[in-house]
């Protein structure tokens, strides 16, 4: 029986033991951030990995829209301490003062970020943002199914290719490409323009009936069913790799640049947490694998300069100064501009 005893007593005191390391473990991780990300954005376990370096949790969020994370902030339903900002809806949430100004000496990496990526006119001292990923939208095409050389955006709009295109069912996206095949500023609030531009849609319906979408397009070109499409430069440059029937390129009238970054919300609860975030995402070795899981290009230097030779050096991926002066990043359109694109798409999907 005593035997028995002191096997219980050493069962409870390891028992307690095991109790403490767990509850040591769980005051570490007991700080929390709450994150805002785009879908499918971060490399696999990266917040795992944050955790056990700093001791902080990340409660991600996902959106797949950024008029539903201005939202989400906006309606202050939950009190996000990092979200993830495009050009256009860091412009307009500066400007409502939505965020707040980041703690630069908190994050050492921003000084490893490219400088075309920094000081964009919406926040020309990186006082509230901090680049976390680029990308393009351009053209993804069959090379056994056309046979020849796609260079223009024209072509989503060539009769030939009836039945064989894909366009984004996305306002700004496809009115954009409207506007930057007649040799329009994709910002362009310009009321002949745009009608022009809805005009050229109209035709292109009439004429080539293409499907509307946006996550299929990637199903659609793999089997068959399609030929030449929009696609966002992720899915364009990962679908090139893996299947040499597909090109993506950068039309030569110009496209999209969009860059996404971090930022703070002003009703933050714990900045600190956001800062150490924000840096640890901006790292060099973080920052690879992120484009390397994901497909989109880095503003990382150091990051970029690690990619394989045929990513870093692809002009489709990371491109050269005189297709990039011809890109252009979503600006925030206010409620009267807003409302002409919005009169446009209307006409385009009816």
């Amino acid at each position: 029986m005593k035997r028995n005893k002191m096997k219980l007593g050493a069962i409870l005191i390891s028992i307690l033991i095991t109790i403490g390391i767990f509850a040591g473990c769980e005051s570490k991780a007991s700080e929390e951030i709450n994150v805002l990300n785009y879908g499918a954005n971060a490399a696999e376990g990266v917040y795992k990995e944050f955790q056990k370096a700093t001791g902080i949790k990340v409660n991600e969020k996902t959106f797949d829209d950024m008029q539903y994370m201005y939202q989400e902030v906006a309606s202050g339903k939950v009190d996000y301490d990092v979200i993830l900002v495009s050009d256009d809806m860091a412009e307009k949430m500066i400007k409502e003062e939505l965020i707040q100004k980041i703690n630069k000496d908190n994050i050492p990496n921003i000084v490893n970020m490219n400088e075309g990526d920094m000081g964009k006119p919406y926040d020309p001292n990186n006082d509230y943002t901090v680049p976390y990923m680029n990308g393009t939208i351009g053209l993804i095409y069959n090379t056994e199914v056309i046979d020849e050389d796609i260079t223009s955006w024209k072509s989503l709009f060539d009769s030939k290719y009836k039945d064989e295109v894909f366009m984004f069912d996305n306002m700004r996206d496809t009115i954009g490409v409207a506007l930057k095949t007649l040799g329009y500023s994709l910002n362009s609030t310009n009321e002949e323009e745009l009608k022009e531009a809805g005009e050229l849609l109209i035709k292109q319906k009439k004429e080539l009936n293409p499907t509307y979408g946006a996550d299929e397009v990637l199903d659609l070109m793999r089997s068959g069913e399609k030929s030449i499409a929009m696609i966002w430069s992720g899915e364009g440059l990962n679908l090139e790799a893996e299947d040499d029937r597909f090109k993506y390129v950068i039309p030569e009238e110009g496209a999209d640049f969009w860059l996404d970054s971090w930022a703070i919300p002003k009703s933050a609860k714990n900045v600190s947490g956001a800062e150490k975030f924000i840096d640890f995402m901006s790292s060099k070795d973080i920052a690879l694998r992120t484009a390397d899981e994901i497909g989109y290009t880095t503003p990382q230097k150091q990051a970029m300069e690690e990619q394989a030779d045929e990513i870093k050096n692809n002009e489709n991926a990371y491109m050269p100064q005189e297709i990039l002066d011809k890109c252009e990043g979503y600006k925030f359109l206010d409620k009267e501009n807003l409302e002409l694109y919005q009169e446009v798409w209307i006409k385009v999907k009816s």
